[in-house]
């Protein structure tokens, strides 16, 4: 891991560039309570499989990267696709990449590419969220429970460090706001040109595949889905080879 400035913030980066030359690299968005760490081995064994460069990073708030006290703002998905990535991909020289995203870093990854349509190779968005669903909610409710009261204040606290009270009541004191009731970024999607693959797990706990549907029918580029059985929220880990093999095709289709 090294340490860049972005919009004004440290973050913890690993970028191994690709040594094809005019190849693609793959740009790990990770979950809404996750880190870079949080991906482990899978973007090395992904990018080795296509011959790929990659970048795994941690977003402002999250795993070794800077602070960030709560209240977050409602719109901090917003900021992510339109100020920090561009300004990341921009700081180390990447241009055109494949974007990974899970959870909400799929969220990030759709709305960065229909936002800068001719920027992205492709997209895996993998457990993405483009609207908000009651089981979204209760699961987000949830993780908030079990923090205050179980197990994950511990588990978290090996990932984001001294942080971890801001990490986790920021990120679900936001999406529990009831203002947010309506959040939907679906008619956006239609500004989606570049290849998508949708990976969702059937059994997700925090989204139905009403989210599948809602991106593979809007985004103007070709869809194609990968829907897991006996898979819940994290198919990259629960289900891993399975998405190495699928991600892996779809991102050989794309030189």
């Amino acid at each position: 891991m090294r340490e860049v400035r972005v919009a004004g913030h440290r973050l913890e980066v690993l970028h191994h560039p690709t040594r094809d030359h005019g190849g693609p690299t793959i740009i790990f968005l990770h979950e809404g309570l996750g880190s870079a760490r949080q991906w482990r081995d899978f973007p090395k064994r992904l990018a080795s499989l296509c011959g790929c460069g990659f970048l795994v990073y941690s977003r402002w708030g999250y795993g070794g990267s800077e602070a960030r006290p709560q209240p977050w703002p409602a719109d901090f998905l917003e900021d992510e696709a339109a100020l920090a990535l561009p300004e990341l991909l921009a700081s180390v020289g990447i241009t055109q990449p494949v974007l990974f995203g899970h959870s909400d870093g799929a969220t990030i990854a759709l709305m960065y590419a229909a936002a800068v349509p001719g920027g992205v190779r492709g997209v895996i968005s993998e457990a993405a969220h483009v609207m908000l669903e009651p089981i979204s909610i209760e699961g987000i409710a949830r993780a908030r429970d079990r923090f205050l009261h179980g197990d994950l204040r511990a588990r978290l606290h090996r990932q984001h460090g001294e942080h971890v009270d801001d990490t986790v009541l920021g990120w679900t004191g936001n999406w529990l706001r009831p203002e947010l009731r309506d959040w939907d970024i679906r008619e956006r999607l239609r500004a989606v040109r570049c290849p998508v693959l949708v990976v969702q797990g059937r059994d997700d706990d925090f989204g139905t595949l009403d989210q599948v549907e809602a991106i593979v029918t809007r985004v103007a580029g070709p869809a194609a889905t990968l829907v897991l059985d006996e898979c819940g929220h994290i198919p990259h880990n629960e289900r891993q080879r399975d998405v190495l093999d699928a991600a892996a095709s779809f991102i050989r289709r794309l030189r």
